[in-house]
């Protein structure tokens, strides 16, 4: 009843891993707030943006879906302040990268099948989660790392779901910015991408009340961005006479890409967000603490293995380098309420 692609998002929506993200940071640690967005109601909304263009392109929706829902299940707790601080302990041994992460849970942590280990997911799924990867983690995954080796492009749906991803925290961190009163309106006026959308609403609607007003700029914001992707691609693959996957994948740049206004656009917004909401003080505040849980967490463990459950212990039996990667296995699949019980317990 299903096609390859398909079963390999009914795999993912099935994983563990995918109910976890339920109760990953995204911006705003969990016990924050209720309405804050979470990895998985992130990866929603990329699925949502993703599915729309690929429709509108004629690629494989099933392929984006499944590429979307998965693309942040190796994200560890407390959002990128826990994947550096887990970096971080596994310098002298490999390094923390949670794309690569992403794509050992599909492959070997996910252990529900009788016949194999992970999800058995299609190649095509596989590359569209790998986003990057350096050359000398390229020389370990075979034919998945020949591309970055040989500096190819990745079909165009995984490169749809790399910009989707883009647009889906581009506009949601603004939400969930402005929702926690780290941002103010009149800050986000001096970016194009917010200030010409927000004039326009406020012009047809004076008297709506901030929340709706908020919410109507940004789906103004999205309708935006998504339809200059639309076109704009449309016309590359054009004018590029792609008809095959190896046509796609020849090419010296990615095809699906936004106009140069809108780029400029968008990437003054990433910009903005990065000098006012990531690095905010109270986010800076949070995401020092979260490292020190991670970093303490992962010395725990390490200094005894028998802390963490059997079975992590069992496969920690082995050399310094296998036992490390194993803490790292078990610290990224923990939720953010689950690693702060566990900071807790074990200090």
């Amino acid at each position: 009843y299903r096609g390859e692609f398909q079963r390999d998002r009914d795999r993912i929506i099935h994983s563990t891993a995918f109910r976890r993200l339920m109760y990953k940071t995204q911006v705003f640690v969990n016990h924050e707030g209720d309405l804050y967005r979470t990895r998985l109601t992130h990866s929603l909304e990329v699925t949502q943006i993703a599915r729309t263009v690929a429709l509108a392109l004629h690629l494989n929706e099933p392929l984006v879906e499944a590429i979307s829902l998965a693309h942040d299940l190796g994200h560890t707790p407390f959002g990128h302040a826990g994947q550096d601080a887990l970096n971080k302990c596994m310098r002298d041994y490999g390094g923390f990268e949670h794309n690569l992460q992403s794509l050992r849970v599909v492959d070997e942590l996910e252990a529900k099948y009788a016949d194999f280990p992970g999800l058995n997911l299609t190649w095509e799924t596989r590359e569209g989660i790998l986003k990057h990867c350096s050359a000398r983690n390229a020389r370990d995954l075979g034919d998945l790392g020949e591309r970055f080796l040989e500096r190819r492009q990745p079909g165009l749906e995984a490169q749809l779901v790399n910009v989707a991803d883009a647009i889906a925290y581009n506009n949601h961190d603004v939400d969930d910015g402005l929702r926690a009163g780290l941002l103010d309106i009149q800050q986000l006026r001096t970016q194009p991408l917010f200030g010409n959308h927000y004039d326009d609403v406020v012009a047809a609607y004076p008297d709506l009340e901030d929340r709706r007003l908020i919410y109507e700029v940004i789906r103004r914001m999205i309708g935006h961005v998504v339809t200059d992707l639309i076109v704009n691609t449309a016309g590359n693959i054009e004018v590029a006479g792609i008809e095959t996957i190896d046509d796609a994948r020849s090419r010296d740049r990615p095809l699906v890409v936004f106009s140069d206004e809108v780029y400029e656009a968008h990437t003054g917004l990433k910009q903005f967000l990065r000098h006012n909401l990531y690095r905010h003080e109270k986010v800076r505040a949070m995401n020092e603490r979260t490292r020190a849980m991670v970093e303490e967490l992962f010395s725990s463990y390490m200094a005894d293995t028998s802390r963490m459950p059997p079975w992590f212990e069992t496969q920690a039996d082995g050399n310094e380098q296998r036992r490390a990667r194993v803490v790292a296995d078990y610290i990224a699949g923990m939720t953010d309420r689950f690693a702060i019980a566990e900071h807790e317990r074990l200090s």
